[in-house]
């Protein structure tokens, strides 16, 4: 029964020139529709050279303060997209740009503003202000444009990204390879010597400088040492010469610096001599006293001489300590520099200060001396007395004389000396200042001598002792660093002597040195680039799809394969007529009367069952189904060039499609009439946006989430997706057993579930015909 349908079926089909035509217009219209689709998505996004994007740039650039290079942004931006083919780049106006967008001329638009420049280079401030584009875009004009050409936005500030950090690295880079190679020239060589010997004049200096100030520092003592002596002479001569010992002590406690040390001591010591001479004339006095006493009580006189002689001899041990002291004063101005001016004038002051001090020694023994005679003469013979008594006199005359040569001579030269030593040091103090400040750990030394020397010569020679200890210190490093640039030198230049072996630390600056200058021989372009993008993406594709259209083909042929099936079911005819039945079972034009009305199942007493018409109509649709399947499939591959890796499975992904929606579409029809078609269509819209087949099913709304398993779609696709580019396990079986068994439902509806509906199918079917208009 069923072979007998489909043949008249198929003699019917083919018995005129517009019935054949008909059927080959059935089989080629699925695949005009999914060939056209194709073809017009084969490659959009590589075809974008036509889209126009208005570009304008009103960037004023920017100029640096420091570095007078002028610098815009704006500008570097328009060389790039004039090399740029990605959309149709338009250089305008900033109003045409805007104007443009708003007329539909442009599907967007990028300006530059003014200060794009300035705002980009506040990346070097404290003030960073985000350098930011104007974007217009026109998304009335078409759906998919705006996202085109925001991605052709992106593609801009990705490229601004990266040449802003490609021009500032290859900047840095540049600069870095110009330093090197200037730093191997014979200029630069030049420098580093000139620098070596200027570092160790300035070390050898320092060296000098500590050596002077300890020197200076040794003559202080001598000079405190003078002061104490001097102040024990006066001590044993007269009570003035306490008054000037305190007077001494006073001057050198009040002292706040190192040049009012100076100057106090020197005129302490003025005074001190002063007031010696002065006590020579007391001596004078009371010499005349014991002698106008010897007439009324000589053994009195005898004692006041003998009391004079003890003190003038007990005093000869101070003229020894002064005398040691400046001795000493005279070995601490040995040691100072044979450059120093004030050196030898200062050697020679000092000698004749010790003659006349011996001198002055000298007359006070022979004064003492005269006195103890007087004092046994007194008492034996008055006019001897009276000699002694003139010779006492002349003597203390010639002594008082001669602490007068030494107090002269000490104002004359060694005073003046003194003061110039004091102010010397003072000077030094204050040039080495600068220079100490400057070195490494010494600015509070300077700080304490410049602004509080000490108040006694005891705290400025300690401040001195530690400012010669940090010129030492400083000179030390200064020779440290010619050391290292010598290294260094040795290291740059690559000549260095290999037979040594050399060191751990000269092996490390040799290996810092090769990889600076390999760093700055290397090409600064690459590694700019490097720098500005330091992670490339490398894409690996799984399962590769050569392009775009190839991506799109099995949403399109499934579709294009449903699309065949409604337009079967709406070109044929899913019902048997009466007369066709008849035929088929060989009773003659008609079925007899008590076959009852035409509808399906009225011949099943004759033989001829429901699910025989079921079968035998539907003979006809699988084959034209199948004739679509194929045609749109070899199309894809032989005609579009759309990949298929396995072609045969390709193949069969359609020939199933064909059968499965074929039968869907052809159930609904022949169960519920126009109303089924109804339905096949509200399918075909369901699965056009529920399938998966152009955004990813994650992307959907929950509802299609939900209904997506639920439909034919989805499983055709994934299963041409597998056989185009490769199955992951048994993806590609899988999905062809869950495509199938969407005929269970199918045929379960076609074959059982349709009988109890025919009645009221009939019934909306004569209504519908009794319009005379459906």
């Amino acid at each position: 029964m069923i072979w007998g349908i489909f043949k008249r079926d198929m003699c019917h089909a083919t018995r005129n020139v517009i019935a054949v035509i008909v059927s080959m217009g059935l089989v080629v219209v699925p695949a005009l529709y999914a060939w056209f689709n194709i073809a017009a998505s084969w490659d959009p996004y590589g075809n974008t050279k036509a889209l126009k994007v208005a570009v304008a740039n009103n960037d004023k650039g920017y100029k640096s303060d420091l570095i007078p290079v002028r610098v815009n942004v704006g500008e570097t931006i328009i060389s790039t997209l004039h090399a740029n083919d990605q959309l149709d780049w338009q250089f305008v106006k900033s109003d045409k740009a805007i104007d443009g967008v708003k007329s539909g001329e442009y599907y967007a638009a990028i300006v530059i503003p003014k200060g794009f420049s300035a705002d980009m280079m506040t990346l070097f401030s404290p003030d960073i202000k985000h350098a930011q584009l104007k974007y217009y875009l026109n998304e009335k004009i078409n759906p998919i444009a705006p996202h085109i050409t925001d991605q052709g936005a992106t593609t801009v500030v990705n490229t601004i990204d990266k040449t802003f950090a490609k021009t500032i690295a290859q900047v840095g880079l540049d600069l870095a390879s110009s330093i090197l190679h200037y730093s191997q020239s014979p200029q630069m060589a030049e420098y580093m010597r000139n620098l070596n010997g200027n570092l160790t004049t300035m070390a050898d200096t320092l060296s000098g400088a500590s050596q002077q100030v300890t020197s200076y520092s040794q003559l202080l003592g001598s000079a405190n040492d003078i002061v104490d002596s001097t102040g024990k002479l006066l001590a044993s001569a007269t009570k003035a010469g306490k008054q000037a010992q305190n007077a001494l002590k006073q001057g050198k406690s009040g002292a706040t610096s190192l040049t009012s040390a100076g100057a106090n001591v020197t005129s302490s010591v003025s005074t001190a001599l002063d007031q010696v001479s002065g006590a020579f004339d007391q001596v004078a006095a009371k010499v005349n006293k014991a002698f106008d006493a010897i007439g009324k009580d000589s053994d009195t006189a005898a004692s006041q001489l003998a009391t004079l002689s003890e003190q003038i001899s007990s005093g000869e041990s101070l003229y020894d300590t002064y005398i040691t002291s400046l001795n000493h004063m005279r070995e601490s101005v040995e040691q100072l520099p044979d450059s120093d001016s004030a050196k030898q004038a200062l050697l020679e002051a000092i000698d004749r200060e010790i003659t006349l001090l011996e001198a002055a020694k000298g007359d006070s023994q022979k004064l003492a001396q005269q006195l103890k005679d007087a004092s046994t003469q007194v008492t034996q013979d008055t006019a001897a007395a009276e000699r002694s008594r003139k010779e006492i006199l002349n003597r203390i005359t010639s002594a008082k004389q001669s602490i007068s040569n030494v107090r002269d001579d000490y104002a004359t030269n060694v005073k003046p000396k003194i003061d110039a030593l004091a102010s010397t040091v003072s000077t030094l103090i204050s040039q080495t200042d600068s220079m100490i400040t400057q070195l490494s750990g010494t600015a509070d030394g300077l700080d304490d001598v410049t602004g509080d020397v000490g108040t006694n010569v005891t705290s400025i020679r300690s401040t001195l002792g530690a400012i010669a200890k940090k010129l030492d210190s400083s000179a030390a490093t200064v020779k440290e660093l010619i050391t290292k640039l010598e290294t260094g030198g040795n290291a740059g230049d690559g000549n260095s002597d290999g037979g040594n072996g050399g060191n751990d630390a000269s092996s490390s600056d040799s290996g810092e040195s090769d990889e600076l200058r390999a760093l700055a021989t290397a090409n600064a372009s690459t590694l700019s680039t490097l720098i500005s993008a330091p992670v490339a993406l490398h894409r690996v594709s799984v399962y590769p799809i050569a392009n775009y259209g190839s991506a799109m083909a099995p949403f399109y042929t499934i579709l294009s394969i449903w699309v065949g099936a409604i337009i079967l079911c709406a070109m044929l005819k899913v019902t048997i007529s009466d007369r066709e039945k008849a035929h088929v079972l060989g009773l003659g034009d008609t079925l007899p009367r008590i076959a009852g009305p035409s509808g399906p199942g009225n011949a099943s007493r004759w033989g001829l069952r429901l699910d025989h018409e079921y079968f035998g109509r539907y003979a006809i649709f699988a084959l034209l189904a199948l004739l679509q399947g194929t045609l749109v499939c070899l199309g894809d591959m032989y005609f579009l060039g759309v990949q298929a890796n396995h072609a045969l499975q390709f193949l069969a992904v359609g020939w199933l499609a064909a059968l499965v929606f074929s039968n869907i579409v052809y159930t609904l029809t022949v169960s519920f009439g126009d109303i089924g078609k109804a339905v096949a269509v509200v399918l075909l819209v369901m699965q056009v946006a529920g399938s998966g087949g152009t955004f990813p099913i994650e992307t959907l709304p929950k509802f299609f989430q939900m209904l997506y398993p639920f439909l034919p779609f989805p499983h055709a696709i994934d299963a041409m997706h597998a056989a185009m580019a490769g199955s992951y396990g048994n993806e590609y079986l899988l999905d062809m057993v869950y495509l199938a068994l969407f005929l269970i439902p199918s045929l379960l509806l076609g074959l059982v579930l349709r009988k109890p509906v025919i009645r009221l199918n009939n019934w909306v079917s004569r209504n519908l015909e009794s319009t005379k208009v459906m």
